[in-house]
Parts: structure tokens; sequence; C-alpha cells
């Protein structure tokens, strides 16, 4: 990370839906695109919500997914980054991280090894088993997942390219697996596509101790040995982008 990067804390205000704080992580890279610069976000989720991948939408079972989604009490959503679908609730940290770069591309593979190995780090520092690496059997597959001892999904990442700038996002599940995993069942059930209930795991379920402020402030340590954090507003321009964007992540069908 460059130093002088931006750093934007927490959820909008006033409160909005899970839709448009995805789509702030849009508004984000388009304005590193536009403008340079990095910045990476930290919040909470706005609500229970299953969050699927672009391909998803394409099978013939997501009208299924989408009712089971609701039938739980989950938000169907759409997102812009890829993978396949996510489930997630209050108990979950969400980090976007944006930068301008005129070769997006070609980091692309480097990102995925580098921010897995980074968050893997700190998450042994907070006594986790934590690799990266997949999990058989889990949510939203890939080669770079973080997991706890090989079997325990711990955080699903994902990137957007765009010209002249990449996002890079993590979620990361801080405790509640076990609400989570029947609605990832019935999800993954319908877009007829395998899924382990025992793949999906918590940092709270490795080190019950552990609260979202405790990883957090490890994150953010992280982040700050890399370089300077400037904390800012996210600014006018990036919300009103935000909900303008927010109508292209709701989910239909279903």
């Amino acid at each position: 990370m460059l130093p002088g990067v931006r750093l934007h804390l927490g959820a909008l205000a006033p409160p909005a839906g899970e839709a448009t704080e995805l789509a702030v992580a849009q508004a984000l890279l388009r304005q590193a695109a536009e403008t340079g610069g990095a910045a990476v976000r930290l919040r909470r989720p706005a609500g229970p919500s299953v969050v699927f991948g672009r391909r998803d939408t394409r099978l013939p079972g997501f009208p299924a997914a989408v009712r089971a989604a609701r039938a739980h009490g989950f938000v169907p959503l759409v997102r812009a980054t890829g993978g396949r679908a996510v489930a997630y609730d209050h108990a979950a940290l969400v980090v976007d991280h944006v930068a301008a770069d005129p070769e997006p591309q070609g980091g692309h593979d480097r990102r995925f090894r580098e921010f897995g190995a980074r968050l893997a780090s700190v998450f042994r520092g907070l006594g986790v088993d934590a690799r990266v690496g997949a999990v058989p059997g889990e949510y939203c597959p890939g080669a770079f997942s973080v997991n706890a001892r090989g079997t325990a999904k711990l955080v699903g990442t994902s990137q957007r390219i765009t010209k002249n700038a990449w996002l890079f996002s993590s979620l990361i599940i801080l405790g509640g697996e076990e609400r989570l995993r029947p609605v990832l069942a019935e999800v993954y059930a319908g877009l007829g596509q395998p899924f382990d209930p025992a793949s999906a795991g918590s940092l709270a379920g490795e080190v019950p101790a552990l609260d979202a402020g405790t990883v957090e402030q490890a994150i953010l340590a992280g982040y700050q040995a890399d370089g300077d954090l400037s904390l800012q507003p996210l600014g006018e321009e990036v919300t009103a982008l935000a909900r303008d964007l927010s109508g292209q992540y709701q989910a239909a069908g279903g």
C-alpha cells in the first residue's frame, strides 16, 4: 500500500440498506479510477443478506435460491465483484480496498495471494490457526479463501477490475455461523451447487473471546504498518452515487 490511503469507517448515516452499502464500494472504485489514490473502508453489514455473484443469476435455480434467502429472513442481493453466493448478518465485517492502477489486471492473482496472506497473519496474531486455501465444500469457493485449520472458511475474497482501478473486497465472518449454515444450504441447493455446512466457520468459533472491535483494530494495525491511513468521511459525492447505484444490487426473481 502507498502512503496517504483514505480510511472510511462505519456505515452510512443516515442508515441505508445493504444494497446501498454495497454500492459504496462501486462508487469508491469509480472515484479511484477518475481521480486517483486509494481508500480502505471497514464496516459492519446493514442486515442479514445473501449476496449472489453474477454467475449465480444465470443459473436456472436462481429464483429458488432467492426464495430460500427470503424465507430465512435474508435480503437477496447481487454484487459487482466475482464469486458465488455468500450469506452474512451483523456478525461480520466487510473490508473494501480500492486503488487507482494503470494496469489493474496484471496484479489480479497477486492481490488474492497478498491480501489473503495479510488477513491470515492478522488472525494468527489473534490466536486463530488461520491459513490460505480452498476448503472442501465451502461456499463461494476460491483458491485464496482464508480458513481455520484447513476445514472452516472464515473469509471470502473477491475482486472487481475496471479501467485504471481495482476493488478488493473481503467478507470476514466474526460469529453466528450456526445461523448462516441453513440458509446457505438451501441457497446452494437451489442453485444446484455443492456446499458442506460444516465448512462455514467464524473467528469466534475458533477463539470465543474475540469481538468485533478487537478484530477491526488488528486489521487496521496491519494496514497501518504499510503506510499512513487518513481517516475521512465518505463525502457527499460518493454517498450520492452509491444511492443512485443501489438499484443495480437488488436481486430480481424468486
